[in-house]
């Protein structure tokens, strides 16, 4: 049986993901057990590329479920930094719904 300190001394396999219109960042790392979120996102060079970017008020996930900084990792996990919403999906939804609405009430020719 292989010894316990040995499987803990493997690297974990990350990836850190941001996206905004224009341009994505995907960073493969390999961090130590025991890493967290933070500290993944600072490894891999997201804050120097998008200075922009405010952990302090920006909700961070992992697949899609949003985590806090210090959630530690797990071999494969995919960090997600969120951009503010640009809009309010329901406002943007009675929106489309009232254009299609008065779309089909036009009386006809």
């Amino acid at each position: 049986m292989a010894d316990p300190s040995l499987i803990m001394a493997d690297k974990l396999h990350v990836l850190v993901c941001y996206a905004v219109p224009q341009q994505e960042f995907l960073r493969a790392l390999e961090v130590e057990p025991g890493t967290t979120v933070g500290q993944a996102i600072e490894a891999s060079g997201v804050l120097a590329a998008f200075p922009d970017i405010d952990l302090a008020s920006q909700p961070v996930g992992i697949y899609a479920k949003k985590k806090t900084l210090d959630t530690v990792l797990r071999e494969r996990d995919r960090i997600e930094i969120y951009r503010p919403l640009v809009a309010d999906p329901k406002d943007s939804r009675r929106r489309r719904a009232a254009r299609k609405d008065a779309a089909g009430a036009r009386p006809a020719p």
